[in-house]
């Protein structure tokens, strides 16, 4: 599914990733761990394709096709999509024009989908005008829902989020990853980016990573990992790079 070698990105003229290799086979769903500012987010959006971040070294492949370089939409074309963690308001466009729009499913399934998630009423405002955090996210997720990628990036999905907000969204998380199939029947990927831990309640993830400081650190069970951070914080993944 998806394959990268020794990536370099700088952002602004600094080099933020220092040769990540990354490799997401058909089914898997990988999480992403690491303190702030480690290139987490600048990631994402380098595999997404955002100008922005500037690939100097490395591939990025997906499905077979080398998209280092590739412009964003070539990339959703693709069958990429990315839930962001703050995404902009963009005035003047209703929610639902934009997901009827922006649709790889048909528009019949839409109302359900909204229904669902509980945005039906949302459809008429403008897109993330005056939503709240798990509103926001709600709408990023019925986005995604709506487009269809075969590979889902989201980037800190609980971050803002309620507990009732989070039970959405995980479930419907877990929907779009394929999380009630067997493995071998599934045809989406994921990418998740999470501080917390808590969107793993709702989706059961095959491999955990930790970036710091632009380098990819350590990689194993994701449960593992995590545990091991929150009692030691990052010092032990630092440590087994030593």
């Amino acid at each position: 599914m998806l394959e990268i070698n020794n990536l370099h990105v700088e952002v602004g003229g600094r080099e933020v990733l220092h040769g990540v290799s990354l490799t997401i086979q058909d089914g898997q769903t990988h999480v992403l761990l690491g303190p702030n500012g480690s290139g987490k987010t600048t990631l994402l959006r380098t595999i997404m394709g955002f100008g922005s971040s500037k690939v100097t070294e490395g591939s990025i492949i997906f499905n077979g096709v080398d998209v280092t370089y590739k412009p964003v939409h070539e990339r959703a074309r693709l069958g990429m999509g990315i839930m962001f963690q703050r995404p902009p308001t963009i005035s003047g466009l209703k929610l639902g024009k934009f997901i009827n729009a922006t649709t790889n499913i048909g528009t019949e399934e839409i109302p359900a989908l909204a229904e669902k998630l509980h945005m039906t009423k949302f459809l008429e405002r403008d897109v993330n005008a005056g939503f709240s955090g798990g509103e926001i996210k709600r709408s990023e997720i019925l986005q995604l829902t709506v487009q269809n990628p075969s590979f889902v990036m989201l980037d800190e999905p609980e971050s803002g989020v309620d507990v009732e907000n989070m039970s959405l969204l995980g479930n419907a998380a877990a929907s779009l990853l394929e999380k009630d199939m067997h493995m071998r029947s599934r045809t989406k990927s994921g990418l998740i980016i999470t501080h917390t831990g808590y969107i793993l309640d709702y989706i059961e993830a095959d491999v955990g990573h930790v970036l710091i400081d632009g380098y990819m650190r350590c990689s194993g069970n994701p449960r593992e990992i995590l545990k091991s951070v929150k009692a030691s914080g990052y010092k032990e993944c630092i440590a087994c790079q030593k």
